[in-house]
């Protein structure tokens, strides 16, 4: 039905309000009830699809004879009882009466069917009058201690009853599900086979979900494991707890309070609780009465843009509400996934503390607790009226690794045996511990610029900032932190790079490198400096990313066996770039390992880091090599600004560059002879490889040689052409030294 349509079926149902004199002022009063009666009625069509078909008649509006205090009308067609207060005052307490009054009129004529049904008419009238908020003031009441009121008093007449169905209707963040689905048999004339129930007005609408898991990466944040509907969101009980203390200025001690529920945290429960044992513990209490000194933090403070931008569906109002007691927020398990990601990012020693979790938190005294040694655990239940687990969660955290674990109907007690299998199926694929390297160095810092397209957050001393969907200099998002990317890789980009940027998978810290003095005989080149000076820009990924990587920067069309031999090589020299940058990981240039961003791993990729490491413990050279013939001049000037000098002569051997210098003192000439790594040679003057000859030709030398790169190592062209696995290209390459 189109708008146009309905909003005239509406106005032309509208019944006729009759007044009687005794609730002031009449006209006020009536056209208060046209406007009620339309907004009612709007939202019945709304719920139930469509407009009942018999008009209504006439209702009377008057004073109501010997009502109670806790009741306005005494409830029959065709008449509303009001109490007024104030003659002549339609005050907001009035106006909230006649709402409710009119709610079940409007059900006794387009749903008569309904009428003996009192829950029903109540939790209709509830919703729709506007009076829930009121409802939510006073202590914090649980679901089930609602449900149990609401059984004792199944006519909803006591104000403890009414407070027990408003808690029941607030679990729905928007309307209730279970009276749309009974509007909506209003409006087919289905036969009210069974009246309403607690049971069917408490439900959270999850029993349907399917059990989710979902493992994403610390470092590179690709997911690696998805079992399930992991963007489902869902209901998440405490489990958001973590980030609630995380949010915190100040953690209270606070006393227990005996015979409260919610303080009911296992036994042996300190006489003072600190915020540490309330989060190992995950006691409700601990944290309604931390809301309750005016101290907590509200909507998860600096945490709450962070759980939104990865789908939590609204910022809690309340402590009940970011705790989960009522199960009104919901986010899926992929989204916390990416949240404890950044937590772990943003605060190690939250995660630390919950490493406790399987040792004296409620992971505690399990056959699985040993195997949660060391990995930061947090549990949270989703419950019913009744008590029982709708589904229960776990979040894991370990030093490589995020996991969620999702099962419905279940304590997570009952599956915690889930979570060391589920790190263990992602860890079959190899090579996701950490890797760091050194990027864009050569640049000027101010020049490289990063974008996010999932949600991007700078980390200050902790604290998540987030970042603007724009191109931002990469030195801003790192100036006080982690630059974190959820979702997806970052996006780099620099003047005269490649049009739309790089994928870096990761994280970008800024750590400046210590100042650079080059040794005797080192080329002094500006490229050459800032390459053996390090980066301003530490990028944190996988060792399988990584690697990937440097074989893409390479050689992108290597396959098979020499592109497993080379990704071995590769990550065996992050692990031993001391050699190249002392206390600090390797760079991203051709000084170190050629890398320009994150690319998709491949499957010799993926076989590579799953082998043995390598035998040596050294760094492993290779290069593009192959027997293609070059010959290329440079200044002599140029060649003595690397060399010295005087120079003479130059011969190559064994990966050396030996050549003569002539030197005066005083009246004599004497020729001095010197010998340096022909790779400093080779990368000063940007030759393709070691040069086999050199000729002097006047003010410039004729270098001659074959192939690519410094030619020692790994000769990349040559185990293309062989045919021969990898350990056996690495053995020919390297021979059978160990150290």
């Amino acid at each position: 039905m189109g708008w146009a349509v309905t909003v005239a079926v509406l106005l032309a149902a509208t019944p006729t309000f009759v007044t009687r004199g005794d609730v002031t002022p009449e006209a006020g009063l009536r056209r208060e009830a046209e406007v009620a009666w339309t907004a009612l009625e709007a939202r019945y069509v709304q719920e139930a699809g469509g407009a009942p078909a018999k008009p209504p008649g006439s209702i009377v509006l008057q004073k109501g004879a010997a009502l109670t205090p806790q009741r306005n009308g005494q409830g029959r067609p065709g008449w509303v009882e009001l109490r007024q207060n104030a003659p002549g005052v339609l005050d907001e307490r009035l106006r909230l009466a006649l709402r409710h009054e009119l709610a079940h009129q409007l059900l006794w004529w387009a749903c008569p069917q309904s009428s003996e049904d009192r829950l029903f008419h109540e939790a209709f009238a509830v919703a729709v009058s506007g009076e829930l908020p009121s409802w939510k003031e006073g202590p914090y009441l649980s679901l089930s201690r609602a449900a149990s009121e609401l059984a004792m008093a199944p006519a909803v007449d006591t104000p403890r009853a009414r407070r027990a169905l408003a808690r029941l209707l607030n679990e729905s963040s928007g309307f209730p599900p279970a009276l749309s689905r009974r509007l909506r048999q209003c409006q087919d004339g289905a036969r009210w086979a069974s009246p309403l129930s607690i049971d069917e007005l408490a439900g959270v609408g999850v029993r349907e979900a399917r059990p989710a898991t979902v493992v994403v990466s610390r470092h590179s944040g690709e997911v690696l494991l998805a079992e399930g509907d992991v963007r489902r969101a869902l209901p998440y009980g405490s489990v958001l707890k973590p980030f609630l203390y995380a949010a915190g200025a100040e953690h209270p001690v606070l006393p227990p309070r005996p015979g409260v529920p919610e303080w009911l945290c296992g036994a042996g429960l300190p006489a003072k609780v600190d915020a540490r044992t309330a989060l190992l513990r995950s006691c409700n209490g601990y944290f309604l009465d931390w809301e309750a000194r005016g101290s907590a933090p509200r909507a998860f403070g600096a945490w709450g843009p962070v759980l939104a931008s990865v789908g939590l569906t609204g910022l809690p109002e309340d402590m009940a509400e970011a705790t989960g007691l009522r199960s009104t927020r919901a986010l899926s398990p992929w989204g916390v996934a990416q949240a404890y990601r950044l937590l772990a990012e943003a605060r190690p020693e939250v995660v630390a503390l919950l490493a406790d979790n399987a040792a004296r938190g409620t992971l505690a005294e399990l056959p699985v607790s040993k195997s949660l040694a060391g990995v930061a655990t947090k549990t949270g239940t989703v419950r019913d009226a009744a008590s029982r687990p709708q589904f229960g969660w776990i979040a894991a955290v370990d030093a490589d690794l995020v996991a969620v674990v999702v099962r419905p109907g279940a304590m997570p007690r009952q599956f915690a045996d889930e979570v060391p299998k589920a790190l263990a199926r992602a860890r079959k694929q190899a090579g996701l511990e950490v890797a760091r390297v050194q990027v864009l160095g050569l640049l000027p810092a101010g020049d490289v610029e990063a974008r996010c397209a999932g949600a991007g957050f700078s980390l200050e001393e902790g604290v998540p900032r987030a970042g603007a969907e724009a191109w931002a200099p990469l030195a801003s998002l790192t100036k006080r932190g982690a630059a974190v990317c959820l979702g997806a890789p970052w996006r780099v980009r620099f003047p005269g790079g490649p049009e739309g940027g790089r994928d870096y998978a990761g994280v970008f810290i800024t750590s400046a490198p210590p100042p650079y003095r080059p040794p005797p005989g080192v080329p002094t080149t500006p490229s050459a400096m800032k390459a053996r000076r390090g980066s301003d820009f530490i990028f944190r990924t996988t060792r399988l990313q990584y690697a990937a990587g440097v074989v893409a920067a390479e050689d992108v069309t290597l396959t098979g066996e020499p592109r497993v031999a080379l990704a071995r090589v590769v990550a065996h020299n992050e692990q031993h770039g001391h050699s190249r940058h002392p206390g600090r990981p390797v760079c991203d240039t051709t000084h170190c390992q050629a890398f320009r961003g994150t690319v998709r791993v491949r499957s010799e990729d993926a076989k590579a880091l799953g082998l043995a490491p390598l035998k040596w413990r050294r760094w492993l050279t290779f290069s593009q090599g192959g027997q293609e013939p070059w010959r290329q001049a440079r200044p002599r000037a140029e060649v003595e600004r690397l060399l010295g000098r005087g120079l003479v002569s130059l011969r190559f051997e064994a990966g050396r560059v030996h050549y003569l210098r002539a030197q005066t003192e005083g009246d004599a000439t004497f020729d001095t002879a010197r010998s340096l790594p022909c790779d400093l040679l080779r990368s000063g003057l940007k030759l393709p490889s070691c040069p086999r000859s050199a000729a002097f030709n006047g003010a410039s030398l004729l270098f001659e040689g074959r192939g690519r790169g410094h030619g020692e190592g790994l000769d990349v062209e040559a185990a293309k052409a062989s045919g021969s696995r990898s350990d056996v290209l690495l053995e020919n390459a390297y021979g059978g030294e160990t150290k």
